[in-house]
């Protein structure tokens, strides 16, 4: 009887730390999802399956040594299934340009901020996909070890991803100015 009641706590510590994790990171891992392409609602049911499968996974018994970056590639790994069977939304979508701007502008900010926008969008779909990716999930306070096991890639590949994409949108910055 004590070692159920043991593992009954246990397993609500568990419960309890998915919890915590899914408050911590649903958002970035909501913006990564759209980042890739996913429109606003199969990116929230991406985001919500992914932690589901955190919770069953841990349930079922299995160690999982960095949840963090398994939720990340696990939702990575449901966005690209997802992505193959239809069209990408956009290169740079409506919902993270929507983040980007900030509300109550006077007429002269807001078209400044259009033009910024606009600006940026473009150095973005520059970018490859995987400059995008890496830039997003860094900016998100990832790790490079993080973002290799997310992309499945070394990780002197994404800081490689990450000069070249930072050298770009520097190059983009300069020649607006």
């Amino acid at each position: 009887m004590v070692a159920v009641t043991d593992q009954a706590a246990g397993w609500q510590d568990r419960r309890q730390q998915i919890a915590e994790l899914y408050t911590a990171l649903r958002d970035g891992v909501f913006r990564y999802l759209v980042t890739l392409g996913l429109d606003a609602a199969k990116a929230q049911d991406i985001t919500q399956e992914a932690f589901l499968r955190l919770h069953s996974t841990l349930r079922d018994g299995a160690a999982i040594e960095d949840p963090k970056s398994w939720v990340y590639r696990v939702a990575h790994n449901m966005a690209v299934d997802a992505l193959g069977r239809g069209q990408r939304e956009s290169a740079f979508p409506e919902a993270i340009a929507e983040t980007v701007a900030v509300l109550e502008k006077n007429a002269e900010q807001k078209l400044i901020e259009k033009q910024w926008l606009e600006g940026f969008r473009n150095a973005m779909r520059h970018l490859s996909p995987n400059q995008r990716l890496c830039l997003e999930l860094r900016a998100q306070g990832m790790r490079y070890r993080e973002i290799a096991e997310i992309l499945q890639v070394r990780t002197s590949t994404v800081g490689q991803f990450l000069r070249r994409g930072v050298s770009q949108l520097r190059k983009w910055d300069q020649w607006r100015s």
